[in-house]
């Protein structure tokens, strides 16, 4: 886009654009990602993402629907593998470097500066998680990352056209995740508080806020017509991990990229308060206290703030290079250690035994393991059923990531689709009333469920992933139920939950 005539020359020549080195970072980048992309197994989302993608909507209970549409194109395309539906993550990931390295250049970073800030947006730590398994996350880091290069160019040129590019990629960023709104209210208060003031007083402002909501009308309309559920969601979240979310935020923003980058966006956060030349660009610099502030008063989860850290990062990509040509055997060690821990705890670079200590870190790594055994683990109750009585049968479960594995690898078994009353899966029931068979109740209820809506209920095994890994299914109770008390269609509100 053209900048204004009035538009200083500092603000509009750029070092060039280092596209080799860059290119070799999203290389090795993607070579790893892809090399481990198959170990281990899906996640209980990656599962919930393929069942909502074989059931494309305008929208599901708790999130738009960009996620599971980018998972039914990359199974469909790739193979229904977790390597066939990661390769879309590493697509993702490898913009991220690419849009990361284009921030660092957009600050007045070289072609070092440039190549550092690749590396990190590469090798951090909840980078490299996001981007091994596909995530609601993985594009929504992507999408503050672009809105972060596009609110610092508008900043730089003035120019106010800028405007009709953040408004597209706002709307196809809340057609995929909620947290846009939270970076675009820091960012505005950024430019309240430290400028340039200049570009709030453009008409192309509200031409950008139109396109967006253009582009978000369909999934505004779904919503709208189900009763806002992401906002229910959102307020259990909120309601039921908020005291938690505050108690960690401060220790989880020195670990989420790695403890060895804090000094790097600290460096950030001083360059962009103190360096003449990006006065210009200061509201990014307090766009990150301010988003702070607001997730600790709304109990957000910590990780909201990671895509400003890394946008940090990269404006603390020049003082940390140069304090690495003055220390380069120390800086040389800390690389090396930050890596290889951001590796162990993001990749699955450990065998499953030895997961242990890393999920202790990073929980979603434990999520990857044991669905088809408990999918065979239920299959061991079902047949228990009498082949005459599976007609009208139904497997209940008490999650969505139960309820995927059983529609990922129930074919191998014989289990016919099963049913669950979380999330979306609510909107996808209940059985049919004729359904008045025995009932394989996997976990519990929903805690808001009252007791006897299923008759004569007993436990029949608890489910054992074959190595002890003590993840959210280890010790799962699999009940077997004469059928349901009363109609499907009768108890099936009462089935319904969020949590």
């Amino acid at each position: 886009m053209a900048e204004t005539a009035a538009t200083p020359r500092t603000r509009t020549s750029l070092p060039a654009f280092a596209a080799k080195p860059v290119a070799v970072v999203v290389l090795v980048q993607a070579a790893v990602l892809t090399g481990l992309s198959g170990r281990y197994g899906f996640h209980r989302d990656e599962l919930y993402f393929m069942a909502a993608g074989d059931r494309l909507d305008w929208g599901y209970v708790d999130q738009p629907p960009i996620t599971p549409l980018l998972a039914r194109l990359s199974t469909a395309v790739f193979g229904d593998t977790p390597a066939g539906l990661r390769v879309v993550a590493t697509l993702l990931a490898a913009a991220m470097v690419v849009v990361v390295a284009l921030v660092a250049r957009e600050l007045g970073g070289g072609r070092a500066a440039q190549v550092f800030a690749a590396a990190v947006g590469a090798g951090s730590s909840f980078v490299l998680a996001i981007s091994h398994m596909l995530a609601t996350a993985t594009l929504d880091v992507l999408v503050w990352l672009v809105l972060g290069l596009l609110a610092l160019r508008l900043f730089r040129t003035r120019d106010g056209r800028w405007w009709l590019a953040i408004g597209a990629v706002t709307g196809i960023g809340l057609d995929n995740k909620w947290l846009v709104p939270l970076l675009l209210l820091a960012l505005g208060v950024g430019v309240l508080v430290a400028g340039p003031r200049e570009v709030l007083r453009t008409w192309w402002l509200a031409a950008g806020a139109g396109l967006a909501l253009l582009l978000t009308v369909p999934v505004l309309v779904w919503q709208a017509a189900h009763a806002w559920p992401l906002l229910t969601v959102a307020g259990g979240i909120s309601a039921d991990d908020g005291a938690e979310n505050r108690l960690l935020f401060v220790p989880m923003q020195l670990v989420y990229l790695s403890p060895v980058l804090v000094p790097v966006w600290v460096a950030g956060i001083v360059r962009l308060w103190r360096e003449p030349d990006l006065r210009w660009a200061r509201a990014l610099a307090v766009s990150y206290p301010v988003l702070c502030a607001v997730l600790l008063i709304i109990g957000g989860k910590p990780y909201y703030s990671v895509p400003l850290l890394v946008l940090l990062t990269a404006a603390g990509a020049e003082p940390a290079l140069r304090w690495a040509r003055r220390h380069r055997a120390v800086a040389g060690g800390l690389a090396a250690v930050g890596l290889a821990i951001n590796a162990m705890v993001g990749l699955p670079v450990l065998p499953v035994s030895a997961l242990g200590p890393a999920t202790a870190m990073n929980a979603e790594q434990g999520e990857q393991v044991g669905w088809r055994e408990l999918t065979e683990t239920v299959a061991g109750v079902w047949e228990r059923i009498p082949e005459a009585d599976r007609a009208t049968a139904v497997i209940f479960t008490r999650n969505y990531g139960q309820a995927g594995a059983i529609e990922e690898y129930g074919h191998e078994f014989g289990l016919p689709q099963p049913y669950s009353g979380h999330m979306s899966y609510a909107d996808w029931g209940p059985p049919a009333d004729a359904m008045t068979g025995p009932v394989v109740l996997v976990g519990e209820l929903g805690s808001g469920a009252r007791s006897g809506l299923l008759d004569g209920c007993a436990r029949v095994t608890e489910h054992d992933n074959g190595i002890g890994l003590d993840n959210e299914e280890q010790g799962t109770d699999v009940s077997l139920c004469t059928g349901p008390a009363e109609p499907w269609s009768r108890i099936w509100p009462e089935l319904r939950h969020f949590y």
